[in-house]
């Protein structure tokens, strides 16, 4: 079931990322000025049950996939709150979480995230 949901969780991020290139407007947004929240949310796949589930293991690579994201706190939010996140099954309560559960020693404690507070 979980190889089945992460798929699922595979595929719905890259059909949002394509619609979503789609739509996109050029500018420097949170994440750069050549790419969106959307489309650094895929780089998050190895995170999908991590950031649906508090109770979940996080994994080495999705630990090192939000160590990147952590260097910009602006664009760890963006993509953590993007609607490819958000239509993925995305928790974003749970998924702020993830940088505490990796035990980084400099993550952006105290950040505000949308409605949200880094821990």
């Amino acid at each position: 079931m979980e190889g089945h949901t992460k798929m699922l969780f595979i595929l719905g991020l890259v059909a949002i990322a394509s619609i979503s290139e789609i739509y996109r407007v050029e500018g420097a947004g949170e994440c750069g000025k050549n790419t969106t929240p959307d489309n650094e949310a895929i780089k998050l796949v190895p995170c999908a049950s991590a950031a649906q589930d508090e109770n979940a293991s996080v994994s080495q690579s999705c630990c090192a996939q939000v160590k990147k994201f952590g260097q910009n706190p602006a664009c760890l939010c963006a993509v953590l709150l993007s609607n490819t996140a958000k239509m993925s099954g995305v928790d974003p309560k749970v998924a702020i979480t993830i940088p505490k559960r990796c035990n980084f020693a400099n993550r952006p404690i105290g950040y505000k995230c949308g409605p949200y507070t880094l821990p």
